[in-house]
């Protein structure tokens, strides 16, 4: 009987021996294999979250990228309106400084016509100035001579004449009589062959002075005037032998500098 049991007892200490050295790198596998597991876990939610958050980013980078929203962006309401605020402002800017001055209209003219040169811009000037004149010459046509006449009411004389076309154009204050104009120092001199429309033509026709009759040439050889008592304002060529026998010199009153 006491035989048995210590057969038995062998037996039970082989068996938890053999356990025990089974369940040991079980235990160890379970271990290690444990944080694997929650490596593995941890992975595949930053990949999750990796895959989220990328198209969340592509979006802002195309954005970014976009030429439709940057085009969007630059015609908003904002920018459109303070563009239109600036433009409004240069233009208010440029009408006020033109009201200032004396002739508003040539004024904005000028500054609309930023693409020419500046001796464009001056050739312009005087080209309107010129017109100016001979327009207000010839509305005159036919209306009597009057001795110191200067008024479209009464009359004019040769003088006369001249200074109600130019007084208005010019900066400078225009003489009364012929030989007054004719050495204004603010006129340039001017050879016949060189004679533009606006200059001023002179003639010596009863020896008082150096000149004692003007008329304003309107190219084309002819000149306008009022030539004396009993004739109307007329146009008259400055070839026909009176004219060319007193004919004594030109004058140029209208230059980039001198009108207004």
């Amino acid at each position: 009987m006491a035989r048995i049991k210590t057969i038995s007892v062998t037996l039970c200490a082989v068996l938890l021996t053999t356990f025990s050295f089974v369940a040991t790198p079980l235990a160890v596998a379970s271990e290690h294999a444990r944080p694997a597991k929650v490596q593995k876990t941890s992975t595949a939610t930053n990949a999750k979250a990796k895959k989220k958050s990328t198209p969340a980013k592509k979006r802002i980078e195309k954005s970014k990228k976009s030429p439709t929203a940057l085009k969007k962006r630059s015609t908003s309401p904002k920018t459109a309106s303070r563009t239109t605020r600036t433009v409004s402002r240069v233009a208010s800017t440029t009408s006020a400084a033109c009201r200032k001055s004396r002739n508003a209209s040539a004024c904005l003219k000028s500054r609309r016509t930023k693409g020419l040169t500046i001796a464009d811009a001056h050739k312009l000037r005087v080209q309107k100035a010129q017109k100016t004149a001979m327009s207000k010459l010839i509305q005159q046509i036919g209306k009597p001579y009057r001795w110191g006449g200067t008024s479209p009411r009464t009359g004019f004389d040769c003088s006369g004449l001249v200074w109600y076309a130019y007084k208005d154009l010019v900066k400078f204050r225009i003489p009364r009589t012929a030989n007054e104009m004719y050495h204004l120092r603010d006129a340039a001199a001017v050879d016949r062959g060189a004679l533009e429309t606006g200059d001023l033509v002179f003639f010596r026709t009863q020896g008082r002075g150096t000149a004692d009759h003007v008329g304003v040439y309107m190219g084309n050889g002819k000149f306008i005037q009022s030539p004396s008592s009993g004739q109307g304002i007329q146009i008259t060529s400055l070839s026909e032998d009176y004219w060319k026998r007193h004919y004594v010199g030109a004058r140029r009153v209208m230059t980039p500098k001198t009108i207004r």
